[in-house]
């Protein structure tokens, strides 16, 4: 296989804005959408936005089915759904706002969590795309997979929800790390997942390797040492693990594909995060969401401040849209295609800027 073309998207808050982004995406000459989560949100209506959630807050299989009938009743996403074949994951709002896995989704029935998760993955499997064997079982969905192109291009599609282990320090957004973040027993993904996951990479031919999953990976400072918890900064060793699985597994040009943050970033990923001197070892492509937080601007005084605390970081942009993928033998090249307003529809989308990462040379150039 010489090329294969894919779009990333995430982050869809019906009440946010227009689905504009997807009328765009079923004309792209695209194979495949990766959605990396956040299809639905789950919170009950608000009635000073642009578009108002039907129901109140989601907890029953009612509840999320009616949720999920409401979004696809969107005629932009339909056409989405129609052109082009998806591969899905979810994040946190299918279930609700930053659960982890191990505090809320503990299998005791008695638990309340236990049975929102439930319905939560019973209504996902009715209504994503997803094989017979991911059929929920209870509180517990199999979803991460791996899909290949060839020889070129492998995807391992990744769930940081389920398994992971409580937030550490969670006390904010905006937290100084605490001790437990560099717990040796903290996990993001699970030990089967991890290790389904450097297995899969240690023996992979293909020539791109993505790992495409929902929260940032690389060390994002958003103040002066303060981090968010939710993302991998909260997740140390684990972050660690995936480093050292990289380099040690020799992996063929590995690239993150991640979601969640509702902003485009470019970021590289070091062989030691915290020294800036040393190599590169993967490109994590992000992508901004479709609707959630609104129209938004292109440059805010948060992405200045995020881009002068974190050199590591290529790119910002707090505008909406999605990512199109072109990967070659010799390039992956992602196109960061934006739309300048979302709250009102019919917003035009423009490639506002383009990186690449050649073969064998890992980090990311502006093209």
């Amino acid at each position: 296989m010489d090329v294969a073309r894919i779009g990333v998207v995430s982050c869809q808050k019906y009440e946010h804005g227009h689905f504009t982004g997807f009328q765009h995406l079923s004309r792209e000459d695209i194979d495949l959408v990766v959605h990396l989560g956040d299809y639905i949100y789950e919170k009950k209506g608000k009635f000073n936005q642009p578009r108002t959630h039907h129901g109140g807050t989601c907890y029953t299989l009612e509840e999320y089915r009616a949720r999920y009938a409401q979004y696809k009743m969107d005629a932009d996403l339909q056409a989405a759904h129609a052109a082009h074949p998806w591969a899905v994951s979810f994040d946190d709002h299918e279930v609700a706002n930053d659960y982890a896995g191990a505090d809320e989704g503990n299998g005791d029935p008695a638990d309340e969590m236990t049975g929102r998760r439930i319905a939560a993955y019973q209504a996902y499997y009715e209504n994503m795309p997803l094989r017979r064997a991911a059929k929920p079982n209870g509180p517990y969905i199999r979803l991460f997979r791996r899909l290949h192109f060839g020889n070129l291009l492998a995807i391992n599609i990744l769930d940081t929800r389920q398994y992971r282990t409580v937030q550490p320090c969670y006390a904010g957004k905006k937290v100084e790390r605490c001790d437990e973040v560099f717990d040796q027993k903290a996990t993001m993904l699970g030990m089967a997942q991890e290790k389904w996951l450097y297995d899969g990479l240690g023996v992979s031919s293909a020539r791109w390797n993505a790992i495409a999953q929902q929260v940032i990976v690389v060390p994002r400072q958003l103040a002066e040492n303060r981090y968010s918890m939710d993302k991998w900064d909260g997740y140390e060793m684990p972050r660690r693990r995936l480093i050292g699985a990289l380099e040690e597994r020799r992996v063929s040009n590995p690239i993150i594909l991640s979601g969640d943050n509702h902003r485009h970033y470019v970021a590289e990923l070091k062989s030691k995060p915290e020294d800036q001197e040393t190599p590169v070892i993967a490109t994590e492509y992000i992508g901004g969401s479709i609707a959630s937080r609104g129209d938004g601007s292109e440059m805010t005084n948060y992405g200045r401040r995020v881009l002068k605390l974190n050199p590591h970081f290529k790119y910002f942009c707090d505008q909406r849209g999605y990512l199109v993928c072109t990967i070659t033998p010799t390039q992956w090249r992602t196109d960061y295609r934006v739309m300048i307003y979302v709250e009102r529809p019919g917003a035009p989308v423009e490639t506002r800027v383009s990186f690449a990462t050649q073969d064998g040379r890992p980090g990311a150039t502006k093209v």
